[in-house]
């Protein structure tokens, strides 16, 4: 394994996400899911992402049963902010302090530690001063429960502004071949106050790997079927761009799973993406990837095959993408 660091942690170069483990992502299994994670733990991956929200706790929960043995030797990054009704419908998202001390207890309870190691701010509470939310979530690493503090999907203002009341140790937020958003502003103001770059969905939700050819392979409660990139004509476009990608990794002999992290990898030692998955043999193909070393004009041959905004279609459906960049 090789690794980086997020504030003085260091960090295996891929974590884990775990959500797939228990919502989204279609069915679950929690077997499966546990020895995906002590594989994870084999192959040197010491970073794991979870979230209050997934599964409506029941990630965190999983996440604390299958590391509880080796949690001095890892580090757990979770979130908060989304609250959820007892039908895991969304209503709203909560930055106030009080919710913020009540959250962090509920996730420690959960994974049944004493500490997180990265806590970010799930998205951005437009009715709460981003400084208000930091100011509670720095109490929480005076009272030594949080070691270092993220945020998520935020604006450059809203990043700056944080970064005042305490340091911001890592930014989370979707980036990949087809998602470089961040490319413009976000990126380097990150490198300008030394954050981490976290990227969730660094295969684009399972499209960038090239296993996924249609919707219907997806079981009915997938959420992808109703994001915009998987729908109607969208997806038939994303499928010839990441047929290109094929293309590329074929003539390299790895995986499109691989080149899609080698991409990012290679983008700098601040990048720390979390591809998720539930199955070992995508945990290995994936971390297979931290060691191919991308060749320059390769580099430059994927922007001109698959250009900054190539994918059609939003992220996410239009409530979702109100969220973002806040």
């Amino acid at each position: 394994m090789k690794f980086r660091t997020i504030g003085d942690l260091n960090v295996s170069s891929l974590g884990l996400g775990c959500m797939g483990m228990s919502e989204y992502y279609g069915n679950q299994n929690e077997k499966e899911s546990i020895a995906t994670l002590h594989r994870a733990l084999q192959l040197g991956v010491n970073f794991f992402d979870t979230a209050d929200q997934y599964g409506m706790g029941e990630n965190e929960e999983l996440v604390g049963r299958g590391l509880k043995s080796t949690r001095k030797n890892i580090h757990i990054a979770t979130k908060f902010g989304f609250v959820r009704d007892g039908d895991g419908k969304i209503i709203e998202i909560n930055g106030s302090p009080e919710y913020v001390k009540m959250a962090c207890e509920a996730s420690l309870r959960r994974l049944n530690t004493d500490y997180i190691d990265v806590y970010y701010l799930h998205r951005v509470d437009t009715r709460v001063p981003i400084e208000e939310t930091v100011g509670a979530m720095k109490e929480l690493v005076v009272e030594g429960k949080v070691r270092h503090i993220g945020l998520s999907e935020a604006s450059a203002e809203t990043i700056r502004r944080a970064q005042k009341v305490h340091p911001i140790a890592a930014l989370q937020t979707e980036y990949s071949i087809w998602s470089r958003d961040i490319e413009e502003e976000i990126l380097p103001l990150c490198r300008d106050l030394n954050l981490a770059i976290v990227p969730y969905s660094p295969l684009g939700r399972g499209f960038l790997s090239g296993k996924i050819k249609s919707v219907d392979n997806f079981v009915e409660n997938d959420y992808r079927r109703n994001t915009p990139r998987f729908q109607g004509e969208n997806f038939n476009q994303n499928l010839t761009l990441v047929q290109s990608l094929e293309e590329i990794a074929n003539e390299l002999s790895i995986s499109p799973s691989q080149l899609a992290l080698a991409w990012l990898l290679s983008n700098g030692e601040d990048l720390i993406p979390i591809p998720g998955t539930k199955r070992i043999s995508y945990l290995e193909e994936n971390i297979a990837a931290i060691d191919i070393d991308l060749p320059k004009d390769v580099k430059d041959f994927i922007d001109k095959t698959v250009p900054v905004g190539a994918a059609v279609g939003d992220r996410y459906s239009l409530p979702s993408m109100k969220l973002l960049n806040r």
